[in-house]
């Protein structure tokens, strides 16, 4: 039952997501459930209370209760209910990818589990932080959280006296990123949910025994690596990824490739090269604006064709979990909490996880039900009288969630603002694609 208020919780408009807001929402007198809930409660298939997924904003007949049905329960065994869910909408998709990259929340002081000055990609700097390693299932329909591992640096386990402190229980080792992007891949392979396809950054992409632990289960992959990133060609020692180009793309070998995006198309010159592999191959993407050039190193399965632009969109669908980021944090608090104890830290994700895949796959299938957007043809274009409008986004669905929960549905002044914002959303997508054909309409 509380985890059902937690997850109620995130998915109101509350501007701030801890413990004290959290509790104050589902009518606490005092934080302690809620803390309890995070640091000491054990989670069983009570816990997850099918009641807090049975609302009429979505089919809840996908939210079988039945899939939380667990005789005791961990963060991971949650996990993998949610991913459960997740795949079982998605799983049908054509196109299918697991993209792993990590995300941060910054922390003060010591007292965290985790924490240390490092990399933070929210700050875009170095700063006070914990890095955790997320996976999403990404489609070109819908995507959502399904993994997730806490980097725990190797000074915090190494000292026995703050590993107790902070809460790390003697199964947590140190694992590399990339290590423990592996450790989620292989819970996906062993429940048989793992995509044809991963994307990946750098970090994971230059780690040759991430790309071999993929090959040897059949997954296929497009990650990025550097300019520097060594590349076996057909004769002679390999040679660099800025070489292998400057040596060997023409001019004709560049193709202007649109892809759809969270923001509309997003068009980029791709080319790619073959290597000493019949399997392997470099990707190359290039900016039309700046020129400037991404490489990615590639891997087609045994069976599967050899197509160029399958490469091209499994590489953009690595963007989708940077979306998941800022879903997460700014939607559903992911890095709100302000809890310490590693356990803590790991629970109040996977709730935040079952939040965002509750509203993403319900997006996802009222984007399957939508019409199709109407848009420009010609940068002459005007627009017609009735635009129509977006199907729900994961932010309405919170919305009327929250609605819901606070048992003021229907609403009709908040049914009116969602209409309103659907609709003006829908008017300032055809105007953005206007421009954007009349850009490609100037003369160079």
């Amino acid at each position: 039952m509380q985890a059902g208020k937690y997850v109620a919780a995130l998915m109101t408009d509350l501007p701030r997501k801890n413990g004290w807001t959290v509790a104050e929402h589902a009518g606490d007198a005092t934080p302690d459930r809620m803390q309890r809930l995070l640091n000491h409660a054990v989670w069983d298939h009570a816990v997850w209370d099918h009641a807090v997924w049975d609302h009429a904003v979505w089919d809840h007949a996908v939210w079988d209760h039945a899939v939380w049905d667990h005789a005791v329960w961990d963060h991971e065994a949650a996990i993998a209910a949610i991913r459960g869910l997740v795949t079982e909408v998605l799983g049908n998709r054509p196109l299918r990818v697991a993209a792993v990259d990590e995300s941060g929340q910054q922390k003060q002081g010591r007292a965290t589990a985790g924490v240390q000055r490092q990399y933070m990609g929210c700050a875009g700097r170095v700063a006070n932080g914990v890095n955790t390693v997320y996976c999403s299932y990404a489609t070109d329909s819908g995507h959502a959280l399904v993994g997730a591992k806490i980097y725990v640096p190797v000074n915090q386990l190494n000292d026995p006296d703050r590993r107790a402190a902070l809460g790390i229980g003697d199964d947590v080792v140190f694992r590399t990123k990339w290590q423990l992007a592996t450790d989620i891949f292989v819970d996906m392979v062993a429940e048989g949910t793992m995509p044809p396809w991963c994307a990946a950054d750098e970090v994971y992409g230059r780690a040759g025994d991430f790309r071999a632990f993929l090959e040897g289960n059949g997954t296929g992959y497009v990650v990025r690596v550097g300019c520097a990133f060594q590349v076996d060609v057909a004769s002679g020692p390999p040679i660099r990824a800025d070489d292998l180009v400057r040596r060997f793309l023409l001019p004709e070998s560049w193709q202007i490739c649109s892809v759809a995006g969270s923001k509309g198309e997003r068009a980029y010159a791709w080319a790619w090269v073959g290597t000493a592999s019949p399997r392997h191959f470099l990707l190359i993407r290039q900016h039309l604006d700046t020129g400037e050039l991404a490489y990615h190193y590639c891997y087609v399965p045994p069976g599967e064709p050899i197509q160029f632009m399958t490469l091209v969109r499994v590489a953009c669908l690595r963007w989708p979990v940077e979306e998941d980021f800022e879903f997460g944090k700014d939607q559903f608090g992911l890095d709100q909490s302000q809890v310490r104890l590693y356990t803590a830290l790991f629970r109040h994700i996977v709730l935040t996880m079952a939040a965002l895949a509750v509203c993403a796959i319900t997006a996802t299938q009222a984007k399957t039900r939508a019409s199709a957007p109407v848009l420009p043809h010609t940068p002459d274009d005007q627009p017609p009288p009735d635009i129509g409008m977006i199907a729900l986004t994961i932010a309405e669905i919170k919305r009327l969630f929250a609605l819901v929960t606070r048992q003021i549905w229907p609403d009709t002044h908040h049914l009116h603002w969602n209409l309103w914002r659907r609709r003006h959303q829908t008017r300032a997508r055809w105007f953005h694609h206007r421009t954007r054909l009349r850009r490609q309409h100037q003369p160079a």
